[in-house]
């Protein structure tokens, strides 16, 4: 029996899929996540529109069409297995990518954040994610390299340190910019870096440091 959680994410891949969301296994995540538990209790009533919401500490959870679309560029560009989140936040993300790929490595420079966020995945027997406390500008050396790079928060210049980090043949998908912020795909061949530009978008910044 489905629940008004239940019917109201199934409906939210519903408009994913006609706003041009096209990847099955996306789809089929966001249909099973419950996205109203990532939210505070007052917004918990927005849990479903197809928004950006406040979390607090001056962050967001993103709007859910840029995590579906996100998480789809990395699967159209081959990757399946292991991929690093710069900015775990709220863990909505991270559990869409947790459903997505075979391990998920996840930073966060907030610990109450990352706190949240590892309760909510374990509520959801999501246990393919790792976590670490640090500054996402540093991604996280000892667990590279990574077939993808998911950043979630705009990097003024491109992060030089975390591509580093990825595989040969692997991509990363970080919005870049301040004022003008652009959705960036980065294609490591080597030691050629091929960027395309994806679509304008508007996230926080990514602030280096970490806070306890």
């Amino acid at each position: 029996m489905l629940t008004n959680y239940n019917r109201s994410a199934l409906a939210l891949a519903e408009l994913l899929k006609r706003e041009g969301v096209e990847d099955s296994t996306v789809l089929e995540a966001i249909a099973s996540t419950p996205r109203h538990i990532f939210i505070d209790d007052v917004l918990q009533h927005k849990a479903y529109q197809n928004t950006a919401l406040p979390i607090g500490q001056g962050q967001t959870i993103s709007q859910p069409y840029i995590v579906a679309r996100m998480t789809e560029l990395l699967r159209l560009a081959g990757v399946r297995d292991k991929v690093l989140e710069i900015g775990t936040g709220s863990g909505y993300q991270t559990a869409i990518l947790a459903k997505t790929f075979t391990k998920v490595c996840s930073v966060e420079r907030i610990k109450a954040l990352q706190w949240q966020a590892k309760r909510r995945l374990h509520k959801l027997d999501l246990y393919n994610v790792t976590m670490k406390h640090g500054d996402g500008w540093l991604g996280w050396q000892s667990q590279a390299p990574f077939e993808g790079i998911i950043v979630t928060a705009a990097a003024a210049t491109m992060p030089q340190g975390l591509l580093a980090q990825l595989a040969d043949g692997g991509v990363m998908i970080a919005p870049i910019g301040e004022q003008d912020q652009q959705l960036m795909m980065v294609v490591r061949n080597g030691d050629t870096f091929t960027e395309h530009k994806v679509a304008p978008v508007r996230f926080v910044p990514l602030v280096p440091g970490d806070i306890e």
